[in-house]
């Protein structure tokens, strides 16, 4: 299934970057820096699969062709900055569905690309590029290099509107930097799916995060090039070690939740099942009340297991009555259908006693009232125990 993936960095000079290398880098090129007077050749790396310039449909207009140079348009992004942390490029990089085929890859990359140097009026220089030899062989992306200043005839104009800070962006009445961003991946999600529909490809990506789509899948971390690199030539690494570890700990924490899932599946069908077994005579029991009738002993105990079955029934039929209920919810309102039963058959066998001492003038006392209370709720408490 295709994958969704999306991310924006600047190229800084702060950081010692280069522009000119970037590019070299990513198209497998040899391009020449004047700004520092040095050659980056990475003409004979692999893995490249196509490279090309697009310019805005302005630009096209106008018939701007020193932009198309790679060389020279790289170093016109070097000369235009003048302080030693500018940022010199702007890099998207983006996952291609691996069902596509290269040209339909492409014709995806240009498009995107197409929307960026429309929106921004600036250069951009994808390179496509396919998954390594020793790594996911679905892995198609590409990385885009856009330049921070717009384009003009003669050279690289004012900042592009997605290098302004949120003041100045609010000033000419654009939203924030975030809100710009999260833009830019809703267009690249639909375009991806657009050119995925048009080729008859049912797999279709999100944007969205994993939470957002309803998803309960722990995210996985991605390594990136240099640590990738590393672990590919058998250097342990500090974040590799971590990465390790962090997907060892989900997946004890997916086989506890999967223990704990049947563990309550277990107790419910238990539950269910003693459920049934107090009701199956049900029919029975109530037929010996039936014929017991009045002359039945109000004194007598009632019997623990019968209370229990007529709970039972009270609370299935409740529960019909009702959308199904967890675990717990079900045992308490079995628990207090039983007690207020109970409850119940206790006072209805205390009542002749009750009665007679009525009679007699007796039980006028508070004192008294209370204490034959506190031996009713003392009698639940021990029928309810055992």
């Amino acid at each position: 299934m295709a994958i969704y993936h999306y991310s924006h960095k600047p190229v800084s000079r702060g950081k010692g970057q280069s522009a000119v290398a970037g590019a070299a880098y990513r198209s497998a090129e040899k391009l020449y820096d004047r700004s520092i007077d040095e050659t980056f050749d990475y003409s004979r790396r692999g893995g490249v699969a196509h490279a090309e310039i697009v310019l805005p449909t302005e630009a096209v207009k106008r018939d701007i062709q020193w932009a198309y140079n790679r060389q020279a348009l790289w170093n016109a992004a070097e000369a235009a900055e003048r302080r030693r942390d500018s940022r010199i490029a702007r890099e998207h990089e983006v996952a291609l569905p691996h069902e596509l085929t290269k040209d339909q890859q492409i014709a995806l990359l240009r498009s995107f690309s197409k929307e960026i140097a429309d929106r921004y009026n600036v250069a951009v220089d994808f390179a496509l590029h396919r998954p390594h030899r020793n790594g996911d062989r679905r892995n198609f992306h590409a990385h885009i290099y856009a330049t921070t200043r717009e384009i003009t005839p003669t050279g690289l104009g004012p900042k592009a509107s997605i290098e302004l800070s949120d003041t100045d962006r609010f000033k000419r009445g654009l939203s924030s930097g975030r809100k710009e961003i999260k833009f830019m991946r809703d267009v690249f999600e639909k375009l991806e799916n657009e050119h995925l529909r048009t080729h008859g490809i049912e797999a279709r990506v999100d944007c969205r995060t994993l939470k957002a789509q309803g998803i309960d899948r722990v995210p996985t971390t991605h390594l990136g090039p240099a640590v990738w690199g590393m672990e590919r030539r058998g250097i342990e690494t500090r974040v590799g070690v971590r990465v390790r570890e962090q997907r060892e700990l989900e997946a004890r924490q997916r086989l506890e939740r999967a223990r704990e899932l049947g563990r309550l599946e277990r107790e419910g069908r238990e539950l269910s099942r003693s459920i049934l077994d107090l009701s199956a005579d049900l029919a029975a029991a109530r037929a010996a009340r039936g014929r017991e009738g009045p002359e039945r002993d109000p004194s007598r105990s009632t019997d623990v297991l019968e209370t229990a079955r007529d709970a039972a029934a009270r609370w299935k039929e409740q529960r019909a009555q009702h959308p199904p209920l967890s675990i717990e919810e079900q045992q308490r309102q079995g628990r207090e259908a039983w007690l207020k039963l109970r409850r119940e058959q206790l006072e209805r066998e205390k009542t002749p006693g009750q009665e007679q001492g009525l009679e007699k003038g007796r039980d006028s006392d508070r004192g008294e009232k209370k204490r034959k209370d506190r031996e009713l709720d003392r009698d639940i408490g021990d029928d309810f125990s055992r």
